[in-house]
């Protein structure tokens, strides 16, 4: 089984996908991660090289990933490219959503390269979801619950869904 975590920067995608692939006993790849571990840090990339450069090389962290079973939280614009919505068809897809509240707390002082603001975040989320919504098997609000709780549920879904 490969479960894909999809959603807006902050909605907790790293911490949940951690959490939920330790449950479920299954390796944990974060696309952003591997990114960053192969080419530098992501602001770095965005300002040296440029967003191209960046989602070709987010492009193939995610194949890469998709191919295992595992638990794959994807950067929030990896469903940008139509090849990776093609590739979420085979796998189960879960979109954590949060709210603009909850998210003012989370990127405080955060290096994310395409939000700078609350008002930046907003317009990003806004400007993706239909897209998010329309790959999701599965949606899941992270705003104010434990993360245990939000990862039993999903669990819960997944056992349930087979």
């Amino acid at each position: 089984m490969t479960v894909a975590l999809i959603g807006p920067p902050a909605a907790g995608k790293s911490r949940i996908g951690r959490r939920l692939a330790k449950r479920l006993r299954l390796p944990f790849v974060d696309t952003d991660t591997v990114v960053a571990t192969r080419h530098g840090d992501i602001s770095r990339i965005f300002a040296e090289h440029g967003e191209p450069v960046f989602r070709h090389w987010e492009r193939e962290a995610v194949v890469e990933a998709l191919e295992q079973e595992a638990v794959v939280s994807l950067g929030g614009g990896a469903v940008l490219d139509e090849r990776t919505r093609d590739d979420l068809a085979s796998c189960r897809v879960v979109l954590l959503e949060v709210t603009a509240e909850a998210v003012a707390q989370r990127i405080q002082d955060d290096k994310r390269p395409l939000v700078t603001d609350l008002d930046s975040w907003r317009a990003l989320v806004e400007s993706r979801r239909e897209l998010y919504e329309s790959l999701a098997d599965y949606r899941c609000d992270t705003s104010e619950r434990s993360i245990d709780i939000i990862v039993s549920e999903i669990a819960t879904w997944l056992k349930e869904s087979r």
